[in-house]
């Protein structure tokens, strides 16, 4: 009511001014709107009239701002409600990935990405997803799509660069780190997967320079150490490829560095051992796998020695060589053992009798052990022990000894290598027997460890078993 009254309140003063003012400026004023159309107004009208059309612009310009407003006021609201739906579709998908429901997990983030194509975290999760379940095709083609959102996510380049690695598209996941590098150079984590990358690949100058890289930056003193001793390996097997590829002199350089960086590295002293014979140099060679014996009392020395001599037609230098590390250590089974095999390739039959007879302590690690002496009893007409010594032969799981041993993953193997193939570590074999074998050596019906499968070809030749 109160309202009322005020605007007829206003409307009567409205109309008292006007005539009040159109009393005071009496006449007209000619206003043209086209060459024809003329209108006579009063100044008061005119005025008035132009007030007018100002308030009616005046309010056009405020609605048509209030009414934009409101507009994008309503978009805002529908694209809030919209992200807060995609959002709550993606921590639900986490949530059942972190609760084993994978199947949910995948629908919910598939329902998060049809409402949002180019929601990078979604992508990235569920090509994780199915990089787990093995679809590596599914997961390359997530990863690549997030990628062409954000090309300089490094997250999403490692992403994918694990799916192409898992797919063995190994020289496409190089390339991905390649990039990766170009945007942050110093990124640990991809020098370290390209490093791994090209060691897989057996390309080794360049994994050898990113180890140098690697070794550069501020790492903890535990994960040094082990750096240092993957660069001394890097080392080597640039020096074995080298050798392989008819270059010694390249190939003495980088195994004399492997001995600088670690002066009980074997593979390279039996390398530098191989460039020696090659170059007819048996002497020398021979002299210096004697010296690396003296120093470093490994058996694997004595059988590469055994077999350069047996092949040179010098069987006596490796008796001697034998008998000399026996007076060193005159206690040694495995050194009484080797010297009876080496007797018994030979069929010098009552020498090997008479020191394998007596050695102690390796007849659990050894069917070979048994096997020779059940042939000795034979031609020494002693049927009785033959078959006893055959018997303990058949109790072992394995059919055929071999003579060495990785000690970081208990891998076993008729050949010597600078580096195990199983686990990929160098300098790890052993020769059997060795006094911490225990039971890891003899039972392998446990399974293989899980470790990737590494291609290599050792310097060394074959130890010969009987």
């Amino acid at each position: 009511m109160l309202r009322l009254l005020t605007t007829i309140f206003l409307i009567c003063v409205g109309i008292f001014l006007y005539s009040y003012f159109r009393e005071l400026n009496p006449g007209t004023v000619d206003i043209k709107t086209s060459p024809s159309i003329q209108f006579e107004l009063s100044p008061v009208t005119l005025v008035v009239f132009s007030m007018a059309v100002g308030a009616v612009l005046v309010a056009l310009a405020v609605g048509m701002r209030q009414t934009a407003h409101a507009i994008g006021n309503w978009r805002s609201t529908r694209l809030l409600r919209r992200k807060e739906k995609i959002d709550a579709f993606h921590r639900e998908g986490t949530h059942a990935f972190m609760s084993k429901r994978i199947a949910e997990a995948i629908g919910l983030f598939e329902k998060a990405l049809a409402m949002d194509p180019n929601r990078v975290d979604s992508l990235l999760w569920l090509g994780n997803i199915y990089r787990a379940e093995n679809n590596f095709a599914e997961a390359i083609r997530l990863h690549q799509r997030a990628n062409r959102v954000d090309d300089r996510n490094i997250e999403i380049l490692l992403e994918l660069a694990k799916d192409l690695e898992g797919a063995k598209r190994y020289e496409d996941a190089l390339q991905t780190l390649h990039k990766m590098l170009r945007i942050e150079p110093d990124n640990l984590t991809a020098l370290i997967r390209e490093r791994d990358l090209l060691i897989r690949l057996e390309k080794w100058s360049e994994a050898l320079e990113i180890q140098h890289r690697l070794l550069k930056a501020n790492l903890p003193e535990p994960e040094r150490r082990a750096e240092t001793h993957l660069l001394t390996g890097c080392t080597y097997e640039v020096g074995r490829q080298l050798l392989e590829r008819g270059h010694p002199d390249k190939a003495r350089r980088y195994f004399r560095g492997a001995i600088k960086k670690d002066r009980t590295f074997l593979p390279a002293y039996i390398g530098i051992g191989e460039i020696l014979i090659r170059e007819g140099k048996t002497k020398q060679a021979v002299e210096i796998l004697k010296k690396v014996y003296a120093k470093t009392r490994n058996i694997i020395i004595l059988h590469r020695l055994e077999e350069l001599f047996l092949e040179q037609g010098e069987p006596s230098e490796i008796i001697r060589v034998y008998q000399e590390a026996l007076r060193q250590d005159p206690n040694n089974p495995a050194l009484q053992f080797y010297l009876g095999k080496l007797y018994y390739r030979l069929e010098m039959v009552d020498e090997a009798f008479d020191i394998l007879s007596t050695v102690e302590g390796i007849q659990d690690q050894l069917v070979d052990y048994h096997k020779i002496m059940a042939n000795l009893f034979l031609r020494k007409q002693h049927m009785e022990q033959a078959v006893i010594e055959l018997k303990k032969a058949l109790h072992f799981k394995k059919r055929v000894v071999v003579p060495y041993v990785c000690h970081a993953c208990q891998h076993e193997s008729t050949e010597w290598s600078g580096r195990c193939r199983r686990c990929g570590n160098w300098n790890t074999f052993v020769a059997l027997p060795w006094p911490n074998a225990g039971h890891a050596v003899s039972g392998q019906d446990s399974g293989p460890l899980q470790a990737p499968a590494v291609p290599y070809q050792g310097i060394a030749s074959p130890f010969e078993t009987v």
